[in-house]
């Protein structure tokens, strides 16, 4: 089995990952997420731009979208910032929050309470007659 010279490889396999990616890189674009039993929590640092200038919009009942934009036609946001994330099944999409202090937006997704169908067997009267049978 032959290996490679040293001087064909590449730059980025000749320096350690931990110089190319320091452990305190983040992304200009990220948001941080948390789940707790109550709702999903999304937090963005975007420092430098005004309130007016974020927008957090549902897409298709799935998608969360945060995303910075103009107010007026004429002039651009301090900095471009867009996001889109997959919402889980069960959120209470009327019950979306935002806030935006100290350069930090929170976006909380409730979850929603209702569960799946069920029948309290209380509820089913003694007269019902089976319809069906499983095998």
């Amino acid at each position: 089995m032959e290996f490679p010279a040293p001087h064909s490889l590449p730059w980025q396999y000749r320096i350690p990952s931990h110089l190319l990616f320091p452990y305190n890189f983040i992304p200009e674009n990220y948001v941080h997420w948390t789940e707790t039993p109550e709702s999903h929590i999304f937090s963005a640092d975007i420092p430098g731009v005004r309130k007016e200038e974020l927008r957090v919009e549902v897409e298709d009942s799935r998608y969360l979208i945060i995303r910075t934009e103009a107010v007026d036609g004429s002039t651009e946001p301090m900095r471009k910032f867009e996001r889109k994330f997959r919402l889980p099944g069960r959120v209470d999409l009327d019950g979306i929050s935002a806030g935006y202090e100290d350069g930090v937006l929170t976006v909380t997704v409730p979850r929603s309470l209702r569960r799946g169908f069920y029948i309290d067997p209380a509820d089913v009267s003694a007269n019902l007659e089976v319809l069906a049978r499983a095998a």
